[in-house]
């Protein structure tokens, strides 16, 4: 396990600045490690809730790590100083690189809680919550923060979102990754990345050493390269865009190297059948094959918009129930191999995915 202590906090990105996001339903270790066997160099956990890990039992359990699940980021959720703070060291205790507080998330139901994106309207309690977690880890762990560009378009909005970011640097965070969105706007209408480019100008030059990270409309490995040259951040987050597409990390990769060709190339029809068995073997591994069986449904309909039959992979995917399921869509059109198709943008009805806690 990494030593987070002697370790240069987000050493990684100077190699690849790219990383997969915490994604609600979606980012567990079985996707995790998926996106790390082809090339992601860093993960975040979906948000936990400090409440579920101060309780123990499930919601501790699932905050155990695997071993080859490094580095990584534990993301937490919550509304109260102390709580939120204690989750921190529960997440230090259980070998996390990296302790992120998210001051993002627009789900409503969450900002009737007051947590996670609602916290950019309360600066005072958001500064509070971002001290406490600071007090209470020290130097074990380098901290960061998940926000968004404000939580609305008001000048006021405009004014907390400062306050609050100019109050991480101060505490000494590592890094914050910034949404081009507002909290408002949710996963609809366009981000800002002029914003992005506008608060690198600002905070970089009396703050070298913080990460600042870009979020939003990052759907393939050129979109990455994109926002790194458009805004001058040190990373980008990759969010739905590699839900079913682990492959963007290793296209990202190839165009690192200069690989134009395997940059652009999307995955053969074998290469989607192995990940969709392993990816399937890890989740019965972490969840049991019922539970397994039911959440990759989700996931198989987003890796067949990969293959020439997307639409009636999808039907199939819809209906499983096991690993017999699977394997039975896979035998019908996985078997031959042949090229795979190179995807579009997602649709917004998929916006649902992107941030939310975890149980």
């Amino acid at each position: 396990m990494p030593n987070a202590k002697t370790e240069p906090p987000f050493a990684w990105v100077r190699a690849a600045p790219f990383y997969q996001a915490g994604l609600a339903g979606y980012s567990d270790a079985a996707m995790r490690l998926i996106a790390r066997r082809h090339g992601c160099p860093y993960c975040v956990t979906e948000a936990m809730l400090d409440q579920f890990l101060l309780a123990g039992g499930k919601g501790l359990k699932a905050a155990e790590l695997d071993d080859q699940d490094h580095p990584i980021a534990g993301q937490l959720m919550g509304s109260h100083p102390a709580d939120i703070a204690a989750g921190a060291k529960v997440l230090v205790g259980l070998g996390y690189d990296v302790i992120d507080i998210n001051l993002a998330c627009p789900v409503k139901k969450i900002k009737k809680k007051a947590r996670g994106g609602h916290l950019l309207s309360i600066p005072d309690e958001a500064i509070a919550i971002l001290d406490a977690v600071r007090q209470a880890v020290g130097d074990d762990r380098p901290l960061s923060v998940k926000l968004r560009r404000a939580y609305d378009d008001s000048p006021e909005a405009l004014n907390h979102f400062h306050r609050i970011f100019e109050a991480l640097i101060g505490l000494g965070y590592a890094a914050v990754t910034v949404h081009s969105r507002t909290v408002e706007q949710k996963y609809l209408g366009p981000g800002r990345r002029a914003f992005l480019r506008e608060l690198v100008d600002r905070y970089k030059p009396d703050a070298p050493g913080l990460v600042i990270g870009g979020s939003g409309d990052v759907w393939q490995a050129k979109d990455i390269f994109d926002m790194l040259d458009a805004t001058g951040v040190d990373m980008v987050s990759v969010a739905r865009g590699c839900i079913g597409n682990p492959w963007v990390f290793t296209q990202a990769r190839a165009a690192l190297a200069g690989d134009r060709d395997a940059a652009n190339r999307p995955p053969t029809i074998r290469q989607q059948r192995d990940v969709l068995l392993q990816h399937f073997d890890y989740s019965v591994a972490l969840h049991g094959e019922h539970l397994a069986g039911r959440m990759m449904r989700k996931f198989g309909i987003r890796f067949a918009r990969h293959h020439p039959e997307h639409n009636a992979i999808k039907q199939r995917f819809i209906a499983v129930n096991n690993l017999n399921d699977w394997r039975a869509v896979l035998d019908d059109f996985y078997a031959d191999d042949g090229p795979g198709v190179a995807i579009a943008q997602s649709l917004p009805e998929e916006a649902g995915a992107a941030c939310g806690a975890a149980p």
